[in-house]
């Protein structure tokens, strides 16, 4: 238990110097254990007893842990499976999803300006959970209909075991991909 403490407090050390680093309005404010999620698990239906989560995680956003507002996503794990995202990851928000669809489907070239820029192509790929066909109510567009079969709208960066140990290099790495995916983001809060 003192191992995990000792932990969880550089992970809130680390959330608190990046939320400074990124300097956005209140989130630089949060207090990090709002932010995160907890790392004891459920084992009551598991075959799988171990106490603890592998991985820490955390969404830095002003509602928290919560998924909307989207915001910036971290999950530090072992085995190079880390990665930093944003966007949207839950897809049982229905409302959500008909909303940013609709927001793509009215603004087809505002969305596709974000994740064509090259820049952003460099860090990204949108991922999601796909539906096979476009929904009812929207028409078929040559330019985004692949994005409206989507339920979820997300950005993973992977990032290796040797960058988490720097913890300097990887705040500069968060801060940096976290910048990029900030229109993509962006996007999505006002569609919602």
């Amino acid at each position: 238990k003192k191992e995990y403490q000792a932990a969880q407090q550089c992970f809130y050390d680390l959330l608190r110097d990046l939320l400074l680093g990124l300097d956005e309005g209140e989130l630089s404010f949060m207090d990090p254990k709002e932010l995160t999620y907890r790392m004891v698990r459920d084992t009551r239906f598991s075959k799988d007893k171990s106490l603890y989560n592998p991985n820490f995680r955390a969404h830095l956003s002003t509602g928290g842990k919560l998924p909307i507002p989207v915001g910036y996503y971290i999950s530090l794990t072992s085995q190079n499976q880390s990665f930093i995202g944003g966007g949207l990851f839950a897809d049982v928000f229905n409302d959500a999803t008909t909303m940013i669809r609709s927001h793509i489907q009215q603004n087809p070239d505002a969305f596709l300006a974000i994740i064509n820029d090259s820049e952003f192509r460099k860090y990204f790929k949108v991922g999601g959970t796909k539906l096979k066909k476009l929904p009812k109510g929207y028409e078929e567009d040559a330019k985004v209909g692949e994005y409206l079969r989507y339920k979820s709208w997300y950005l993973e960066y992977p990032v290796a075991d040797e960058v988490i140990r720097d913890a300097d290099g990887f705040l500069e790495l968060a801060e940096t991909v976290f910048r990029k995916m900030k229109p993509f983001n962006d996007l999505m809060n006002r569609a919602l």
